[in-house]
């Protein structure tokens, strides 16, 4: 593992993690496999938020926007066509389709990839708050056009029917190529650029950095990984609605980045398993917990209300997250083991 350059340990040592943890969630109850598949489903997304977020130091309050994109597009390429016939109203070559899985996964993310590059052409050109606040918009949107698109996304009522073959293995499948993408972009020179841009747009300008070429090349990247997520979450749910990807998913996703640190992939992994923990904790609390007799029952609400105090309390105490910068490395092992820890 030494021999490994230090920046792939860190790849390599969260996904061996993530193998055992669904190693041991594929022999837990049902219940508990669904909570592992949907939290490492989530884990893709947040990595995707990182490779723009955590390298470019700008927030996007958008991304969950290609999340419904790749849902959709997978959606309408794997469901049968007698229920698109009469869900939707689509050509007939679309109404028709009925593609692999893969295939349409596939599809979905180098479609969102492109939208996702003409966005990003005017959004990049943007300075201080307004680039986050455009990217606020985008979400809103997309949300708005999918909510009313009745003959393409079947509007306010779900779409139904999608293949269900987003599982633990999948799950895990997903968050390593995610993990491989993001460790293989910080490498190369443009990942250095931006996180240069990042501690100082005006230095990194002044050296010849092209600032705005190089957002743009990580927001495509990072669409694309969120777009992959949005599709294996459509596929975990088995459906496809409007409201499933809005402001909820944005704010979680964005506080999973947050409490773990923006500027680190062992932060993003932290941060998921840290929410996720939290979430099931006071989801299981809302529907009551027999003690002997008694019953521990919250009213709804309390799972949003606990995220919240759990943010607001690791940026009182933990500006940059609960791990900052740090990341997990053989060479952190091996220190702790000279120090006799």
């Amino acid at each position: 593992m030494t021999r490994i350059p230090k920046e792939w340990q860190t790849p390599l040592l969260l996904i061996a993690i993530l193998v055992a943890v669904a190693l041991l969630g594929s022999l837990a109850a049902p219940a508990m496999q669904r909570t592992v598949t949907e939290a490492l489903v989530k884990l893709t997304v947040v990595i995707g938020l990182y490779i723009f977020v955590g390298n470019s130091g700008v927030f996007s309050f958008g991304h969950i926007a290609f999340m419904a994109i790749g849902g959709y597009i997978s959606a309408i390429l794997t469901i049968l066509p007698a229920k698109k016939h009469v869900a939707l109203k689509l050509p007939l070559l679309l109404e028709a389709a009925q593609l692999p899985g893969v295939l349409a996964l596939l599809i979905a993310v180098a479609a969102a990839g492109l939208i996702a590059f003409l966005i990003a052409l005017p959004f990049m050109r943007l300075k201080g708050i307004a680039l986050p606040m455009a990217t606020f918009a985008l979400l809103v949107i997309v949300y708005v056009v999918s909510l009313n698109w009745t003959a393409v996304t079947g509007g306010r009522q779900a779409l139904v029917g999608l293949p269900r073959y987003t599982n633990i293995w999948v799950g895990v499948a997903a968050a390593a190529v995610a993990l491989l993408v993001a460790a293989a972009y910080g490498t190369t020179r443009h990942g250095l650029a931006l996180r240069c841009s990042r501690e100082s747009e005006v230095a990194a300008a002044a050296t010849g950095i092209d600032v705005a070429r190089e957002r743009l090349i990580a927001f495509v990247i990072s669409a694309a990984i969120v777009a992959m997520g949005g599709v294996l979450f459509a596929h975990f749910l088995g459906t496809m609605t409007a409201n499933t990807f809005y402001l909820d998913l944005t704010f979680v996703t964005l506080t999973m980045l947050v409490v773990g640190g923006m500027r680190s992939l062992t932060g993003a992994c932290a941060g998921v398993a840290v929410v996720s923990i939290v979430s099931e904790l006071f989801r299981t609390i809302e529907r009551g917990i027999d003690l002997g007799g008694f019953t521990l029952e919250a009213p709804p609400g309390l799972q949003e209300i606990a995220l919240a105090l759990v943010l607001l309390v690791i940026l009182l105490t933990r500006p940059h997250g609960l791990v900052g910068d740090w990341e997990l490395t053989w060479s952190a092992f091996a220190k702790k083991s000279e120090r006799g820890e």
